[in-house]
């Protein structure tokens, strides 16, 4: 065995102690570390030839990269929707590494039947029924593009086709609708080789990102019959918009379509008795996103995707090889998702949903949401700053005087907050997204202070 590896061996206790150590000492330095910071330039490093062991990489590491590391996973990065990770998500995901299964398949560990147990605990927590199966994958992106994927073989099936088999050209002219799509939609599409110039924008309502229901019926019904992909957003990244799911749902009774719904962090809110309304028509869907490295606060990264037509989803995915296996009627992983080899990232998931319960997460989501409402009412008093839309759950839009950039920059500059630019109603704005399980009353104070020494 080569030396470092096997000092490196003989010492692994210790050398497990020293990198917690190293972590303990990065978590406690949170609430000092910048939020986000430009980091400097750091010269590449020869490939290493000898190695320095673990203990040298360690001590390399805290010199050459981790001073340029953000706060990220602390209370006051608000940019994108970026949650942190729990104590019992952490523990989850150092096993993950320590046990290193694949969890592909059911052959040689009880890691996939975990999946499924995680998985059905999030089925339920969202209110969908029995019907609907799911699998963990990387993100929201991959989320969707297995939905839409599923979605692209239902319109084979529909047309006496499989996609799967023939190719994407077998279908002709295909016909999707979405009001205020993510880009990740526009971006699995592009993958699915069915076209971002396929997506048509179905006008939204006065003032909202929730699609026109009535304006939408008009579409699916100048088809003429011809089935189509519906995509709805159970929360817009913006604004945090939900479409009337109940309403698009009921126009099944009139046109063939398929229901997909992005719920990548919208679908939280059914954990809220406030809010749980909003996702009302959600288990009608024929495929769902959720994405758990948001609201879940279990690390990066981690999606689960639902969907009522596991048979679709196997003739989309299932990987044909002897030693593999045929699917069954309770196919493993490797025949549901693009994924042959599958880290088990279920098992974070499962650390903090068996920690904290379903009460526990959901004072975090409504906390959050508090966060945000009482942020939004106190913003309007910096001169210039304008919200652009009511705070309807954990994200605040506004608008602010002078360039977005600069007061991008500005706001970075503190390391005290991280928010992240857009677009609204061509309006340029900033948006902050509150989805940390640490975030504090305390910390909207800090939040709120840097942002009006920023912005004036």
């Amino acid at each position: 065995m080569y030396r470092h590896l096997a000092d490196d061996l003989a010492a692994f206790p210790d050398l497990l102690e020293s990198t917690r150590r190293f972590a303990e000492q990065v978590l406690a330095g949170l609430d000092n570390r910048p939020v986000a910071r430009q980091a400097a330039v750091v010269p590449p490093d020869p490939l290493p030839r000898a190695g320095i062991g673990l203990h040298g990489a360690l001590d390399r590491f805290a010199d050459r990269w981790e001073p340029g590391f953000s706060g990220s996973a602390g209370p006051r990065y608000l940019g994108f929707v970026t949650g942190g990770a729990t104590p019992a998500a952490l523990a989850g995901d150092w096993l993950t590494s320590t046990f290193d299964q694949n969890a592909a398949s059911a052959g040689d560990s009880c890691a996939a039947d975990l999946e499924r147990e995680t998985v059905g605990w999030l089925r339920q927590a969202f209110g969908l029924t029995d019907e609907h199966t799911g699998a963990f994958v990387t993100g929201a992106t991959m989320s969707n593009f297995v939905g839409l994927a599923i979605a692209r073989e239902w319109l084979g099936r529909r047309r006496g086709v499989s996609v799967a088999q023939a190719g994407v050209q077998a279908l002709g002219d295909i016909h999707l609708f979405s009001g205020t799509p993510h880009s990740s939609i526009v971006k699995s599409l592009s993958m699915l080789g069915i076209g971002r110039d396929r997506l048509q924008l179905v006008p939204v309502q006065a003032g909202r990102e929730a699609v026109d229901v009535g304006r939408l019926a008009e579409a699916l019904d100048a088809l003429d019959g011809r089935s189509a992909i519906v995509i709805a957003n159970a929360g817009t990244v913006n604004t945090v918009d939900f479409d009337d799911l109940r309403a698009i749902a009921s126009l099944k009774e009139r046109y063939p379509f398929w229901l997909h719904v992005d719920a990548a962090f919208g679908g939280f809110a059914a954990l809220s008795a406030h809010h749980a309304g909003l996702l009302d028509g959600l288990a009608e869907a024929d495929s769902i996103c959720v994405d758990l490295h948001k609201w879940l606060n279990v690390p990066y990264d981690a999606a689960v995707q639902f969907t009522r037509h596991r048979d679709l989803q196997v003739a989309v995915f299932a990987n044909s090889a002897a030693y593999l296996g045929a699917p069954t009627d309770n196919p493993d992983y490797l025949h549901l998702t693009p994924e042959n080899s599958r880290r088990l990232r279920a098992l974070a998931a499962w650390f903090t949903l068996t920690a904290y319960g379903l009460d526990g997460h959901r004072e975090m989501v409504e906390r959050n949401i508090a966060s945000a409402r009482r942020l939004g009412e106190r913003l309007p008093t910096i001169p210039g700053v304008r919200l652009l839309a009511p705070v309807r759950l954990n994200v605040v839009c506004f608008a602010v005087p002078g360039n977005v950039a600069d007061a991008v920059r500005a706001i970075a500059e503190t390391g005290e907050v991280f928010a992240t630019p857009t677009v609204y109603d061509n309006t340029p704005a900033l948006r902050l997204a509150f989805s940390n399980w640490r975030t504090s009353e305390t910390d909207e104070d800090r939040i709120f202070a840097a942002l009006h020494k920023a912005l004036t």
